[in-house]
């Protein structure tokens, strides 16, 4: 069983993914700014699993406050929520479970601050296994649009690494393959950050779960030949229409998939739904550092001085996508989210 987040009084152990597959080794997070440094550093990844992190911050942040009377101790703990909101601006995950933690202070302002920090790591704790079921779920669903032979291509990483539990996409092939199906994933590398060469490879050979890598711009090649049956990823944010942020190259293999009439699903909780945002368009995008591009492994690959664009993100439209699996069930065209 993969355990990418552990909570321990007082302590945050996160499993480093950026020494992944090299390396397993857990860094520990005392307080809340080692917590968001992590989030920002992508020590922890995917939208599930910041949220659980930063949900995890808030609660290291709270527990360093010496206030006395609540009023005090809520003014202190903003700005810990501010930072931990302030590291990644794609995920919703991320500012759901912060939202939902600073909602149980409001809502518990007679209590001791003592036991409100203790009801504070509660909801945390709750967050991380809820998000555990939710990938049960999702799996349960997603499991009946696979059949027996299906070869399966995927992207970035959406297994436990990213969300705590079994996964979204990745959760949905466990799930399938546990059932007795025999399925093979193609496993596309995700530049420039190597998500799937790095981390869906590591987890798939957890469970021997049969795999082959291939390079994100193979793709194409193998849908042309008829060797990919559907393409599932996941989400860092679902907009109210159905259009969908995920790791950037996404949206190339959405209409790769329905220029040769290749189902494209996309698995997440509904979590990653921010019915605030009507569109894709409204989607905050990060760009991340030029040295992602630049370098691989800390080897140059690229002149210095080299400019650089780097969207961690991009959009795929709503009309791309012939289903999104949640735990509350397979949801199609036409996509309104209300929640």
């Amino acid at each position: 069983m993969i355990t990418p987040i552990i909570y321990e009084e007082g302590l945050v152990r996160l499993l480093d993914q950026r020494k992944l597959p090299l390396e397993e080794v857990y860094i520990e997070c005392r307080d809340h700014y080692q917590v968001a440094q992590a989030i920002r550093d992508m020590v922890v990844r995917g939208a599930p699993a910041i949220g659980i992190t930063a949900a995890l911050g808030v609660c290291l942040g709270a527990n360093t406050i010496p206030a006395s009377n609540f009023n005090d101790f809520f003014s202190q703990l903003n700005p810990v929520i501010e930072l931990l909101a302030n590291t990644r601006p794609t995920a919703v995950n991320l500012f759901w479970a912060l939202e939902r933690l600073k909602e149980v202070v409001l809502q518990n302002k007679g209590l001791e601050l003592h036991s409100l920090k203790q009801l504070l790591v509660q909801e945390a704790l709750k967050i991380m296994e809820e998000e555990k079921s939710a990938n049960e779920a999702i799996g349960r669903w997603g499991k009946e649009l696979i059949k027996e032979g299906d070869q399966i291509l995927t992207y970035c990483n959406t297994g436990s690494l990213a969300t705590g539990g079994i996964g979204t996409a990745l959760g949905i092939i466990k799930t399938a393959l546990w059932e007795g199906k025999r399925i093979m994933v193609w496993v596309s590398e995700t530049r420039p950050f190597l998500q799937g060469a790095r981390l869906t490879t590591w987890e798939l050979r957890q469970c021997n779960i049969p795999h082959r890598l291939i390079t994100d711009n193979m793709a194409g090649h193998l849908m042309q030949k008829g060797e990919v049956s559907m393409v599932m990823v996941g989400a860092d944010r679902i907009a109210a229409n159905g259009d969908v942020a995920n790791k950037i190259g996404t949206y190339t293999l959405a209409v790769l998939a329905k220029e040769h009439k290749i189902p494209f699903y996309v698995a997440a909780p509904t979590s990653t739904i921010d019915s605030t945002i009507p569109s894709g368009h409204q989607i905050p995008i990060e760009e991340r550092a030029p040295q992602e591009i630049t370098y691989i492994m800390d080897r140059r690959i690229a002149p210095e001085k080299t400019e650089v664009t780097n969207p961690a993100f991009d959009i795929t439209p709503h009309q791309y996508i012939q289903a999104i699996i949640t735990e509350k069930g397979i949801i199609r065209p036409p996509f309104s989210f209300i929640l």
